[in-house]
């Protein structure tokens, strides 16, 4: 047995991460998380693992107790750390952001409210864009966690953990060479088969810089590169962009018909502005004070705007039965 402690650059309060459906996968109930601990399957070295994670609550001083069943040598433990920090986003520094935004009209009040957010992914670009195949165009998105984690049990590893088995997320090379149609049985289809086959292969063979495009290309570069995945449109790329272990994002213009679209569209309207006429100038203007944070001020956006789905939701419910 392993255990070792993960910091994290202050503020973090993860537990608001609890409220992100998004965030988590077929296996993981939210609910149930904070008293049990996040359990994660990620790569130590050469081997499958599964990490036991609990947050210590504090959001000044933050940090994570990681455990596995596994014995780990210190290289093992860093590899496994480097999984850790991009899955809960312990390396993402918010304090410029709480130092420029503290003003605005929209961001300052929720950097009040929900101090401490950091975004959450998984634990490579590679995982984070083949979820994004297999979820493409489906609105229940329980199902498409159902559909990713078959395909998991399929071409991943299978860990005994707590008296089941848990999958691990497969490789390029345990990907490459997946049958669209067997893919098709698990629930995607057959063309998102196509995608994922297709990208692993890509990447086996070397012809994708997934290390580059993660954490060194800026987020226009990126935004290229992952354009030219088979499979990845404007608005999946954009949401990968989101991931990354940075906190920077780029929303180019992608007019159609005259009006904005995507997340550069839902930042005019937020700030009260036109999608048909907001200049360049204008929307530089509007996101100015979250300027190199604007991946991690996107996040505090789309949690308030969960919150307040739940909150109209269960207040549309307590009405119903009122009546």
């Amino acid at each position: 047995m392993s255990h070792w402690t993960l910091k994290s650059i202050p503020p973090h309060d993860w537990s608001l991460c609890l409220d992100m459906q998004v965030y988590f996968d077929y296996e993981h109930d939210p609910e149930e998380i904070f008293e049990r601990g996040f359990h994660r399957p990620i790569r130590a070295g050469e081997k499958d693992i599964v990490v036991t994670i609990q947050f210590n609550g504090d959001a000044e001083a933050p940090e994570f107790a990681i455990q596995t069943e596994e014995d780990l040598s210190k290289d093992e433990m860093d590899d496994a750390n480097r999984s850790l920090s991009r899955i809960l986003g312990t390396d993402l520094d918010l304090r410029p952001l709480y130092d420029q935004a503290g003003n605005d009209p929209l961001l300052g009040p929720l950097l009040s409210t929900l101090y401490g957010l950091k975004r959450m992914s998984r634990a490579t670009l590679f995982e984070d864009t083949v979820n994004r195949i297999v979820e493409m165009q489906m609105s229940h998105k329980p199902t498409a966690k159902k559909m990713m984690y078959r395909i998991r049990e399929n071409y991943g590893q299978l860990i005994p953990f707590e008296g089941k088995t848990l999958a691990t997320w497969p490789t390029p090379a345990q990907l490459k060479g997946a049958d669209p149609e067997a893919i098709r049985g698990m629930g995607p289809t057959r063309r998102k088969g196509e995608y994922i086959s297709d990208f692993a292969a890509r990447l086996d063979q070397g012809e994708i810089d997934l290390e580059w495009m993660d954490r060194t290309a800026t987020a226009k570069e990126f935004l290229e590169a992952i354009s030219d995945v088979r499979g990845i449109g404007p608005t999946a790329a954009q949401d990968l962009m989101l991931y990354r272990p940075t906190t920077q994002a780029y929303f180019p213009s992608s007019k159609i018909k005259g009006e904005e679209k995507g997340l550069r569209k839902w930042i005019i309207l937020s700030y009260g502005g036109d999608p048909f006429r907001t200049s360049e100038a204008e929307f530089e203007r509007m996101i100015k004070p979250w300027k190199g944070c604007e991946a991690s001020a996107i996040e505090f956006f789309h949690l308030n705007w969960v919150m307040e789905y739940k909150r109209r939701k269960a207040e549309r419910k307590r009405n119903k039965k009122s009546r």
